[in-house]
């Protein structure tokens, strides 16, 4: 990851890392209340980075479509309807946002366990949207379990 910021996990055995575009002000926002609370992450910036069709897969397959795709945003509305009318399923939204990354909703935060190896283990969260409270409830399990949150319906 080129534009990556990492702090080393020295105290927990979880591997987080925070997706979407570094101008964004929501991922700001998030990153500052990462930093601000000591919580190690790695930032992948999908303009600098990528999206690869198998990782917004694995986002789709734990998120789903319907909540990652942002028709709330710019990129949305500038959009023919024509094109919009097409979106009606996870082949058609995916095609769309890996055209248009700016397109998914940010941020999107995805935990992960791993062993004393830092090997990574079967076990994560995701989390889209932002929301200081949301986050530290994330954060606060001691054992990390798989799950899902979507905070843009908050």
């Amino acid at each position: 990851m080129s534009n990556t910021t990492f702090y080393p996990d020295t105290t927990s055995h979880t591997i987080s890392t925070l997706y979407g575009i570094k101008n964004c002000d929501t991922i700001k926002k998030a990153r500052r209340w990462l930093e601000d609370q000591g919580i190690p992450y790695q930032f992948h910036d999908y303009r600098v980075d990528g999206l690869s069709p198998e990782l917004l897969q694995s986002f789709i397959e734990h998120v789903s479509w319907e909540s990652l795709l942002n028709t709330r945003g710019t990129t949305w509305r500038k959009l023919p309807d024509e094109q919009k009318a097409t979106i009606n399923n996870a082949e058609t939204a995916m095609a769309l946002m890996l055209e248009y990354p700016s397109i998914i909703k940010r941020p999107l935060l995805v935990s992960r366990s791993a062993d004393s190896n830092n090997k990574v283990a079967e076990t994560e969260k995701y989390l889209l949207g932002f929301n200081a409270e949301q986050y530290q409830q994330f954060f606060s399990y001691n054992s990390l379990r798989r799950e899902n949150y979507d905070l843009s319906s908050h």
